[in-house]
Parts: C-alpha cells; structure tokens; sequence
C-alpha cells in the first residue's frame, strides 16, 4: 500500500490520520442508520471531485440519484447534479438489487472504476448489496478479492459504508471488517440529555493514532472536531463590539448571541459552570469578549477572580485586546483580598477579606463610583470559589441573593463563575446558566437555562484577537 495520502474532505478527521487515508485502501464505515454514513461517504466523494480533481465512482444501493443530489446539496452545499454530470464521476444507482444481477453489478462497478480512472470509489451501502447473496462467505470472497486487491491495484481509495444496529456488536456482516485497511464506526449519542455524535477509529492499519474518539457534527456537511488547540495570533487587532439588541448586552460573540436569542438579557445574573477539564484560557476564550464589550462601549467591568487567575492574568486579557492603558485603568476594576504586596495600580482594588458586610459596601461603593462616571450599568464578574474562600458558603449566599435584586433593579449585568466543587450549590438565583465541559478533547458549550443543544468550540483568531468558534452539534 501507498503512503500517499488521501484527504477525507474532513479537517478535524484528517489532522488525527496523518492527512487523510492511505491511497488504494479500503475502509470500512459503520454506524446505525440516520448517523451520518451517507454524508461521510459523500463529503469524501465530494473532496476529490470538486476541490482535487479526481475521478470517481459512488455506487449507491440506499438512494436513487435524485434523492442523493437534493440531500447531499442540502447539506454540504455543494452542487451534486453539475459534479454528476461533469463526466468525471459515476452515480450508479442501484435501489433495486436482485440475487441474480449481483456479478453483473460488480462488473459493472469495477468497469466504471476502470473506465473513468477512478481514484475514489463509494459503496452505499455494502450492507444492502451484500444482502443479495446466497452464502455469507460470498461477501467475504466480494470484499477481499474483488474490492481488496482489484481496487487497490488500480489505487482507488474505497469506503465501504455499512449498517451496524445498536444490538450487535460485529460491523455489518462480521467480514468486512477483517478485510478493511481501516474501520471506523459513527455513533450518536448523549451527553446531559443531548446530542452528542461521536466517531471512533476503529482501526486504521499503518497511521499512529494519537486520539481514536472525535466528537463530530452534521451542520454544514460532516465536521469533527479533534481535541481543542490554541492558535497564534499573527496580527493583533482590537476587539471589535457587536452592537446590543434592545434590552440585551451582546455576549461579543455572534453565534453565542444567536444561541441566547440575541445576548445576556439586561438586569440578569447568569451562571457559567465550568467542569474540572477545563483550563482557565478556554473558558476566558469564550466568555472573555463579554467584558471586552462592554470596556469597548465605555461600561466598567468590576472582576473578583476565581483562584488561580490574578490582575495580571486579566490585565494582560484586555491589552491582547486592544485595550489602551488609560482604558484599563478608567473602567476595570480587579478586586484582591488582604495583598498588601499588590501594585496600586488604579484598576487594583483592595478588600481586607474579613467582613463580608464591610467589603460587600466598599465593592457598592466603587461601582457607584464608575456608573457616575460613565453614565452606563457596570458588569460584575465574580469567582465563586475565591469569595467562598474567604467569607463562608451561607454568608455568601445571602449576599448573592441580595446582588441579584440590585443587579436586576440597576439594569445591570452580573456574572457568577462556577469552577468544580461548587456545581451543586442552591443558586435559584440564576436567570441563565451555561456550562462548559469537553468530551474526547473537544471543548463543549452548552445551555442548562435556557436549555440549548451542545456546541463545539474552537478558536478563532481571523478577527486579530482570540474568539470562540460555536458549531452546533446536530
């Protein structure tokens, strides 16, 4: 087998094989039916026609050709009937099967290959061709010597798309899988109630793999997502706002706006739970452009960190920004507790960390101070874990409760970070909360209230400053 590779049209799939299939191998692709089989097969298909010119065959035993051209052009966007009949590709359509005409159907396949030169070569499904013969060793003789060594000798890299039914435990009809260079199995699943589509790479003979498990979805055609990177920034920006809808703030984020119908509604509190595998730099990648926009319009930000993040960490946030020294230091607030070694700088505000009730009219204080100054709501942002810390679980809670009545009576915004520990703690409080966690690397995003489908995140640094990347899971 070659060591040529051949891109599967997947990005976050061909970044774990190496960039793609080995070329002239056979691949397996197995899941329960409405998976997702068909769009693989498809988004591969589409890859060596339209973006690298190759030749190719899809034979399909599950949808007559106009069926295939409406779903497949609904859901990769591409046009199918003007790649069908650019003569560079066959469709053979093969819904109806009879026993009889199975050996006239593989010549046919393997003339086509052949004929057209194919380099890429579909079979939808092997499962309902294989159902046209009498012995099940016939499937096995088809699969190793009639695909296996005729296919690859003419180097044309096939997938083999088959059923694999949720009560079994082989793939397809038990052989395939032992011919197939490579096996890859779809699933769909759940993850607190969710959809959650998944893939596993089953086997793939000759390529190293580093992770075996993508998280995948269907929106836009077929994505998976390998475990979560961080990108360098090559030319810093400013953060550039997202203008407010009526009686919301902006998130900073347009998917994110779009996934809370339209941002933080005014006056709220919401809850952001982030789960043990989270780092710190994820989940300030997705909600750091919250307090970007509001510095960005002239509102103050007043912060109470979680542990392990400080005012330099934060400072350090808003100058990759775009933000100038006089705009830190006239509408942030970072607030420390019993520092005295701390820099006195004009955005560090100082709190001895004893009395609750002391520091809790102090931190009133300096936001009155800064709604005076700007004319505009504040938005506090508080780790949960670090006021704990200080003041006591039941002490804090009631403080809670009477900061949400405020926050909803000034127009405000508040935001209450929740790292792992306190998940559980009573906070009816709450107008939203959002969860972050990961599943096989890939960083996720969700809504508990209002409830929404998971969303995969990745980073996006087209913009000149670090910004999440929503894709629904669907």
């Amino acid at each position: 087998m070659s060591e040529e590779r051949v891109s599967t049209g997947i990005d976050g799939l061909d970044a774990v094989i190496e960039g793609g299939f080995s070329r002239g191998s056979l691949i397996l692709l197995a899941g329960s039916p409405g998976v997702g089989k068909t769009v693989f097969g498809a988004t591969f298909f589409c890859r060596g026609l339209c973006d690298l010119d190759e030749a190719g065959v899809y034979a399909s035993f599950a949808e007559d050709a106009g069926t295939f051209v409406r779903n497949m052009s609904r859901h990769l966007g591409r046009d199918y009937e003007k790649c069908i009949k650019s003569g560079k590709c066959r469709f053979l359509d093969f819904v109806t099967v009879k026993e009889e005409g199975i050996s006239t159907i593989l010549e046919l396949i393997l003339a086509e290959v052949e004929g057209t030169k194919a380099k890429r070569l579909v079979i939808d499904s092997y499962s309902a061709m294989a159902q046209a013969f009498r012995e099940k060793m016939d499937a096995r003789i088809v699969a190793h010597t009639i695909l296996g060594k005729l296919v690859r000798k003419a180097g044309c890299t096939t997938i083999l798309i088959s059923e694999a039914p949720r009560s079994r435990e082989q793939l397809g009809m038990g052989v395939e899988e032992f011919v197939a260079d490579g096996v890859i199995l779809l699933r769909a699943g759940e993850l607190d109630g969710r959809l959650l589509r998944d893939l596993e790479i089953v086997k793939l003979r000759g390529t190293p793999l580093p992770e075996r498990r993508l998280v995948f979805t269907l929106s836009g055609g077929f994505k998976a997502f390998p475990p979560f990177q961080a990108k360098p920034m090559e030319k810093p920006e400013r953060f550039k706002p997202i203008p407010d809808p009526p009686e919301k703030f902006s998130t900073g984020v347009q998917e994110l706006d779009r996934l809370l119908d339209g941002g933080f509604p005014k006056g709220s509190t919401v809850l952001i739970e982030i789960d043990e595998q989270i780092s710190t730099f994820q989940y300030h990648l997705i909600f750091s452009p919250t307090p970007w926009s509001f510095l960005a319009k002239g509102r103050a930000v007043m912060v109470i960190p979680s542990s392990g993040v400080d005012h330099n960490i934060i400072k350090k946030s808003a100058t990759e920004a775009g933000f100038t020294e006089d705009e830190i230091n006239r509408l942030l607030r970072v607030c420390t507790f019993g520092l005295p070694s701390a820099p006195k700088e004009p955005y560090i505000a100082r709190f001895g960390g004893k009395s609750i009730e002391e520091d809790y009219q102090r931190y009133l204080k300096i936001e009155e101070e800064l709604m005076n100054e700007t004319g505009q709501p504040v938005l506090s942002i508080v780790g949960a874990d670090s006021i704990i810390a200080h003041y006591g679980k039941e002490t804090v809670m009631k403080v809670w409760n009477r900061d949400a009545t405020r926050i909803r009576e000034k127009g405000s915004l508040g935001i209450l970070v929740l790292k792992p520990g306190y998940a559980e703690l009573p906070l009816p409080i709450a107008d939203m909360h959002l969860k972050v966690t990961r599943e096989h690397g890939a960083l996720i995003l969700y809504g508990v209230k209002p409830r929404t489908s998971l969303h995969a995140v990745e980073m996006d640094v087209s913009e000149g400053c670090p910004l999440p990347k929503l894709t629904p899971i669907i």
